[in-house]
């Protein structure tokens, strides 16, 4: 045992928590050994070696699934593709990054050619920037058209990833508005619902609500508490949601919805990960929508929504 090292001595030498550790030996990446009657794992000096590969290739923002292909490998090749697709990736952010500089640049000069010692040029560029706050495109703008839909390009681009996180949902009985337009689902069902908020159940963090869709429909349900009967929520349904593992981020109203780059973002991070799409009936993507007061909402400037997509533990082969 003496060649063997502790976990706990593996997470305090390479900062990382043991769960992180698990997780790779899960993926197939390290091995642990186990000895008789000792109940905590052991790495031996293979296995702290492949895990400095491992730390080093994820400094790189290499993706799990892709270190998996590294290891699986025999010789170079499929390492130096990795790393050449990582190296493309910095090029074409670095390029934008040299675009997005070339177009403040040119804005910054417009600015030098005001003339801050007139008054109507001063109240020009603070109304100006009023209105950048509440709609760039309503700004009287008389340059280049071209360079602004460049920049609306480069910042789309430059996005980062949603910060994703695994959570569950445990099974709850609700009211649905069964599949419908978004239309009435937005109207007449939401006027029921404010009508008989009184059956809906009341949480810490707000009512448990979801939004999905099924092709040009919408789903809505409200959680509700107990007790409540099919005939106090008629005309519509009473379900009995099943709950699940589902993958989360946030998402900012009127930016970002089900359909865009939050959710591609977590689709992506569900394909690097070790989890895949649950695709059973009734898991499906759904959105949640916080609802703070409007004074904290006026102090963020957006309305804050989690999308949920669901996932179950991908089966190795």
């Amino acid at each position: 045992m003496t060649d063997l090292v502790k976990i706990r001595e593996v997470t305090e030498r390479y900062n990382i928590p043991a769960r992180t550790l698990r997780y790779y030996e899960d993926m197939g990446l390290i091995e642990s050994a186990r000895i008789d009657g000792y109940a905590y794992r052991l790495y031996d000096r293979q296995a702290l070696k492949r895990l400095e590969q491992i730390l080093i290739l994820r400094k790189l923002n290499i993706s799990i699934k892709d270190i998996q292909l590294i290891f699986g490998a025999e010789g170079s090749e499929t390492v130096l593709e990795v790393l050449g697709r990582k190296v493309e990736d910095i090029n074409d952010e670095v390029a934008l990054l040299r675009d997005l500089r070339d177009i403040i640049l040119e804005f910054i000069e417009q600015i030098r050619k005001m003339d801050f010692g007139s008054d109507d040029d001063v109240k020009l560029l603070y109304e100006r920037a009023a209105a950048v706050e509440t709609r760039i495109e309503n700004i009287p703008y008389e340059g280049n058209a071209s360079k602004v839909n460049r920049l609306f390009d480069i910042s789309e681009k430059l996005k980062k990833a949603p910060e994703v996180r695994i959570v569950r949902i445990n099974p709850f009985k609700a009211f649905s508005s069964g599949a419908d337009s978004i239309e009435n689902v937005m109207g007449p069902f939401q006027e029921w619902q404010e009508a008989h908020n009184h059956l809906v159940k009341k949480m810490i963090y707000g009512s448990p609500d979801f939004l999905s869709f099924e092709g040009d429909k919408a789903v809505w349900i409200w959680a509700v508490e107990d007790g409540v009967t099919r005939e106090d929520v008629a005309p519509y349904e009473l379900i009995e949601f099943e709950g699940g593992l589902y993958a989360e981020a946030m998402s900012v109203d009127g930016d970002d919805d089900i359909r865009n780059r939050v959710y591609a973002g977590i689709l992506k991070w569900i394909e690097e990960s070790g989890f895949e799409l649950d695709e059973r009936p009734w898991h499906r993507s759904m959105g949640h929508m916080l609802n703070p007061s409007e004074e904290i909402k006026g102090a963020l400037g957006y309305d804050q929504m989690d999308l949920y997509v669901p996932i179950k533990i991908r089966e190795r082969k």
